[in-house]
């Protein structure tokens, strides 16, 4: 996803809170707003439209949502969730502030809807997550989503894991944090083979399974992490 696309997905959640906080919004208003074109507007409208989102225009007075029509809890499962809560990452290395303060209350709106358990899931990954910009290369990785979920579950996962000597060993690991790095994804995970927090580099992961049994929670934050071991 890149800046333009987080741009709009931003963009897109803030008028739909626009459309339900008034009786009527205007493409001027919105396009003054969000300093962009009319036209502009007019796309994302129909984006909202075709995306089921049920909005009337009034001829000459504005946009107003079908009455009655509100965003439902049920809207975001949790790898939904965790996936707006891993965009909310990158879009905080975006250097252009207004973006960031109107991308970052959408997402305040958006874990207002949310089950207060999914609520306290999606702010321990927000807590357990650190991104930074990669200008070096792709990262390669099909498991973000699975280990977000066993993190904020607090399942323990099973991975065959190849290290620099590429020697792969089985390991049965609690999951702890994830962190981006300008070159790979880490994960940070307690190793039960080890009996010590170490990292794993995702691309590095051969395989990756869930389990059914669960580790109990670390009561650290990750920035409490950094102090104790670094």
């Amino acid at each position: 996803m890149n800046d333009n696309d987080l741009k709009r997905l931003s963009r897109l959640t803030a008028i739909l809170t626009q459309l339900q906080a008034k009786r009527l919004t205007t493409a001027t208003s919105l396009a003054d707003k969000f300093n962009v074109s009319i036209r502009t507007i007019y796309r994302d409208i129909r984006a909202l439209e075709q995306a089921g989102v049920p909005i009337l225009t009034e001829d000459g007075k504005g946009y107003t949502l079908m009455d009655g029509y509100k965003i439902p809890p049920v809207m975001f499962t949790e790898s939904q969730a965790n996936a707006l809560i891993l965009a909310e990452q990158l879009v905080l290395k975006n250097k252009d502030t207004s973006f960031i303060k109107d991308y970052t209350e959408a997402i305040d709106k958006i874990k207002a809807v949310l089950k207060q358990t999914d609520k306290d899931k999606a702010n321990l990954l927000a807590d357990r997550t650190r991104f930074e910009q990669n200008t070096n290369r792709e990262r390669n990785s099909d498991n973000i989503s699975q280990l977000q979920q066993a993190l904020t579950n607090f399942y323990l996962i099973k991975i065959d894991y190849t290290n620099e000597q590429d020697k792969t060993t089985s390991r049965i690991v609690e999951p702890f944090a994830l962190i981006s790095t300008t070159e790979n994804w880490l994960l940070i995970a307690w190793c039960r083979l080890r009996k010590e927090f170490r990292y794993f580099r995702l691309d590095r992961i051969t395989n990756l399974q869930i389990l059914a049994e669960k580790f109990e929670q670390h009561k650290m934050t990750l920035q409490e992490y950094f102090d104790k071991f670094y």
